[in-house]
């Protein structure tokens, strides 16, 4: 790749900084096999031993401190041992080791939010490793406890995004929009919630505007991107950090859907980069796309492919390539409708107007029939005296549902 060196240039002296020595020998090998005179793809073994060492030593340390809390029996002591064990393991990326320490938390809880400082640890943990199926069910567990009013809000917000990058990942982009859309604005300011800065060591703000905004183009119609997304307030406030993403959604709300995709387009290369967005892109491109076209051609009987070309037009696009687009299109069912290849022409199937109006017939036959037995029904209840008293309804009650009848009384 054409960033590989600068990008391991950045990587090897940042993963110094850290206690991961294997990712720092796997970056060094990768250099290696890059540029193999490059002066960082020399392997730092003094740092190495070094690092390894003191990793051993405070391992050694944590699990002592944590069998003395376990034998003096001290709950809050033993729920802290195992996160600090849990929290080391993590920095060495030790993953398995890191979710089984948080995971023996759990007896140890005594509140409600220390469970949801543990459920949002093993999120965080299934981000990284990515377990995106885990993730998410962590995140919701995370919501769905009950927390104290000044803890709530900040709890829901970070586990909200966990989320919704969570059905990103798993390629469920519908529910991943409408749970990034429902992520509160507070979350740009929240800080660290669970000793986790979910803002700056997983997403920005500016991150769930993308992901958001993407995701919704991708999955919801024009009405929907209008009503859950431009008109949302909570929303307006990471499209504010975006506002390419919103000027692409309001195009493809007004029809105008070359620019929408000229403008996702230009930030192709970009989302690319993006760790969690990048093996997407593809993807949530080409069903805007296809949804754009599909658009397009409603209001049409049959359309040229040089004018289809023209208005959603690609690098090295022809009439050809085109076609082959919409071929694919209609054997996938997303397209109705047929191609003249003689004509080069995209042809909408043919209305049968005369079965729309008998359809539109026998419907309000239907729904007449339904009203003139509701009519005779009644006429045979008061033709039969029944008399229908209403109940006395008790303190509180505001829906009586029971009914008296009279002795004798019969339907006629």
């Amino acid at each position: 790749p054409p960033l590989a060196l600068d990008a391991l240039h950045l990587a090897i002296p940042a993963s110094k900084n850290a206690k991961d020595t294997q990712q720092y020998l796997d970056l060094t090998k990768l250099l290696h096999q890059i540029s193999p005179d490059d002066d960082l793809a020399e392997v730092d073994t003094t740092w190495v031993e070094k690092t390894n060492k003191l990793n051993e030593h405070e391992t050694e340390r944590l699990e002592n401190e944590l069998r003395g809390y376990k034998n003096n029996l001290i709950k809050e002591s033993i729920r802290m041992g195992q996160e600090d064990l849990g929290t080391h393991f993590l920095n060495m990326n030790r993953l398995d080791q890191a979710t089984k320490a948080y995971q023996k938390m759990r007896e140890f809880c005594t509140t409600p939010k220390h469970i949801a400082e543990m459920t949002l640890k093993l999120a965080y943990i299934n981000i990284v490793t990515p377990n995106w199926i885990s993730a998410v069910s962590s995140a919701q567990k995370a919501r769905s406890l009950t927390l104290r009013p000044e803890d709530k809000p900040r709890f829901d917000s970070v586990s909200q995004a966990c989320t919704g990058l969570g059905y990103l990942g798993s390629g469920n982009y519908a529910p991943a929009a409408y749970a990034f859309l429902a992520v509160d604005p507070s979350y740009a300011s929240v800080g660290p919630v669970a000793n986790i800065d979910f803002s700056r060591a997983v997403m920005t703000a500016n991150d769930i505007a993308v992901y958001g905004g993407l995701c919704a183009l991708a999955s919801m119609d024009r009405q929907q991107l209008q009503d859950s997304v431009l008109e949302n307030a909570n929303f307006r406030n990471f499209l504010e950090l975006e506002p390419h993403i919103r000027r692409a959604i309001s195009f493809f709300c007004g029809a105008k859907y070359s620019q929408c995709l000229a403008i996702l387009e230009a930030y192709r290369n970009d989302y690319l980069l993006d760790i969690f967005l990048g093996p997407h892109v593809n993807m949530l491109y080409q069903l805007i796309r296809s949804k754009s076209i599909v658009q397009y051609f409603v209001p049409f009987s049959q359309v040229t492919l040089s004018a289809l070309t023209e208005a959603f037009p690609r690098p090295g696009g022809t009439p050809q390539t085109m076609e082959a687009e919409l071929v694919d299109m209609i054997q996938r069912g997303i397209l109705n409708a047929r191609i003249d290849t003689v004509d080069q022409l995209l042809i909408a199937p043919p209305k049968d107007s005369r079965a729309d109006a008998h359809r539109g017939v026998i419907e309000t036959a239907d729904e007449i029939e339904h009203l003139l037995r509701l009519k005779l029904h009644k006429i045979n209840m008061v033709q039969a005296g029944l008399e229908i008293q209403a109940p006395k309804t008790t303190k509180g009650s505001k829906n009586p549902v029971s009914s008296s009848w009279g002795p004798g009384q019969t339907l006629g």
